[in-house]
């Protein structure tokens, strides 16, 4: 379509002028009968009616549409160079224009209320960061530094252990205290290691022979426990590029999690699926479950539900995701179980497209 048909002002009077002219072939035809000086004086006046009206509806458009049309698109673009206080002053007409100023104006009255509030949550969050990052590096300096006297603390405990006789009493006391020694080195090690993590290692790899390693682990820690632990290890799975060591420690976690949800016999099934260029590994148990109001805090650091525990395995095993590119979830009801999915793109898939679908 030709420019000149894509203005406003001419569509507007397009319509206006194909009447007119209707009109004045109407006019024509019914004055015949007149003579041609008289006709032609006729026409002429009302040709120039047909252009006073014309010209009129034009000036008339331009005040009451053009004016707010060029004003609305000045204030858009001062907004979109960032100043939302600009608003349109043909808001307080009583006509349809001013419902649209009226509206307009609102929409940047709740836009600049919108980033206030997004300023303020973003300086509330880096300072929270901020915090978190010199709390992380201050336990980060304490645990190494409580590490080697706790070393020194186990070593005696096993020398006065081989000094003790064989029946003494004193025997189980030692055991309690090797046990909470190495509690408190776990503790020490996980701390570590959320708050110094060591850089991914990725390597293009089948992410069932990972799984399937963490699988075998968590056997061994059942025991004699009335626990199954399945794995369905699918015959063919895109290659994942991952940190073969670190998703083996996020597996290992969620098994070991899910041994303990259960207190007398049980079953977990950790099962593998491919889904829109993303590979995926479940585990499922048949546990006590976890109730609805705590479901969402449990990826939060030193939140435990545990008496024993650091509370830093899921909160570490959602960051070693997210490090990934990848997405953890839950899904769980007390007394039914929990479920846990653990989504990681397939090498070369683009993660962005992912976030959502997952």
């Amino acid at each position: 379509m030709p420019r000149l048909f894509q203005n406003w002002r001419v569509k507007a009077v397009l319509p206006v002028a194909a009447v007119l002219g209707l009109g004045l072939l109407i006019f024509e035809t019914a004055t015949l009968s007149l003579e041609s000086t008289a006709r032609h004086r006729v026409l002429l006046v009302a040709a120039g009616g047909a252009l006073a009206i014309s010209a009129v509806l034009l000036v008339v458009l331009a005040v009451l549409i053009q004016r707010p049309l060029t004003e609305m698109q000045q204030t858009v673009a001062r907004i979109r160079a960032g100043d939302l206080f600009a608003s349109v002053s043909f808001a307080d007409r009583k006509d349809e224009i001013g419902a649209l100023g009226r509206n307009f104006n609102e929409m940047v009255r709740e836009l600049r209320e919108s980033r206030v509030e997004i300023e303020s949550l973003h300086r509330t969050q880096m300072s929270r960061a901020e915090h978190l990052a010199s709390l992380g590096e201050l336990a980060a300096g304490i645990a190494h530094e409580v590490r080697n006297p706790l070393a020194g603390i186990a070593g005696a405990v096993e020398v006065i252990g081989q000094q003790l006789p064989a029946g003494s009493s004193h025997r189980e006391v030692l055991k309690e205290v090797r046990q909470e020694v190495q509690r408190i080195q776990s503790l020490l090690s996980d701390l570590l290691q959320y708050a110094r993590p060591r850089p991914l290692q990725f390597l293009r790899s089948d992410l069932s022979d990972t799984i399937e390693q963490a699988v075998l682990l968590a056997r061994q820690q059942v025991g004699h426990r009335p626990i199954q632990i399945e794995f369905d290890k699918p015959a063919h799975l895109p290659p994942v590029k991952h940190d073969a060591a670190l998703i083996e420690q996020v597996a290992l976690n969620l098994l070991v999690n899910a041994i303990q949800a259960m207190d007398q016999a049980g079953s977990i099934r950790v099962s593998m699926e491919v889904r829109d260029g993303l590979v995926g590994f479940q585990v499922a148990d048949t546990g006590r479950g976890i109730a609805a109001d705590v479901l969402p805090k449990i990826f939060r650091p030193f939140f435990t539900t545990k008496g024993h525990g650091t509370g830093l395995g899921l909160s570490l095993a959602k960051g070693i995701i997210e490090q990934h590119g990848g997405l953890i979830g839950v899904t769980s009801r007390l007394g039914s179980g929990t479920e846990f999915s653990v989504w990681l793109p397939a090498a070369g898939a683009p993660v962005a497209e992912h976030a959502h679908s997952a």
